[in-house]
C-alpha cells in the first residue's frame, strides 16, 4: 500500500484558545470544507467538545452524485496543542489528520499533517495521480481562504 502525505502550514491572527475552540467543534467541519463535498454530520458520540475516542460519522460527496459514509475516530486531543482524527470506515484504505497549533508572534501556527492511502493498488494510485491529490489540495487552499476570512 503506498501512503501519500500532504502538509499545510498557515498562521492565524488569533489566540491559541479561540483556535483550539474553532477547529475542535465538528460542527464548523462544514465551515471550512468546500460547499460541492456536501458535507453533512450524521452524529457526533458524547458532548460537543471533543475529546479522544469521540467517533464523527458524515456523508461526504466524492464525485457528483456519489456519496459515501465516512466514520473518524478522535484518537488523541490535547488541548490546545493537537488533536488526531483517524478514519474508521470510509473513501480511505488510510486517514490519518493530525491537527497542530501553536503560538506564535503573530498569532497562531496552525499545522495540518495528513497520511493517507487509496484502496484498489495501481488504480488507486492512478486515481490519486489524476484526482485525489489535487483535490486535496484544493481542500486545505479553500481552507486556507474560509480561515483567513473568518480569523482576520
Amino acid at each position: 500500500m503506498k501512503i501519500y502525505s500532504i502538509k499545510h502550514v498557515q498562521v492565524l491572527p488569533t489566540s491559541l484558545d479561540d483556535a483550539w475552540n474553532f477547529f475542535s467543534s465538528p460542527r464548523n467541519l462544514s465551515l471550512i470544507t468546500p460547499g460541492k463535498l456536501n458535507i453533512r454530520i450524521q452524529h457526533i458520540s458524547g458532548s460537543e467538545k471533543m475529546y479522544a475516542g469521540q467517533l464523527i460519522r458524515y456523508k461526504i460527496s466524492v464525485l457528483p452524485g456519489i456519496t459515501v459514509n465516512w466514520l473518524t475516530e478522535i484518537t488523541h486531543a490535547q488541548e490546545p496543542h493537537y488533536f488526531v482524527d483517524e478514519q474508521r470506515f470510509g473513501p480511505y484504505a488510510l486517514w490519518h489528520h493530525q491537527h497542530s497549533f501553536l503560538a506564535v508572534p503573530n498569532g497562531v501556527e496552525i499545522t495540518d499533517e495528513v497520511h493517507y492511502a487509496i484502496p484498489l493498488g495501481i488504480l488507486g494510485r492512478f486515481v490519486h495521480w489524476l484526482f485525489v491529490k489535487r483535490r486535496l489540495n484544493a481542500i486545505f487552499d479553500y481552507r486556507r481562504e474560509v480561515l483567513s476570512r473568518h480569523f482576520s
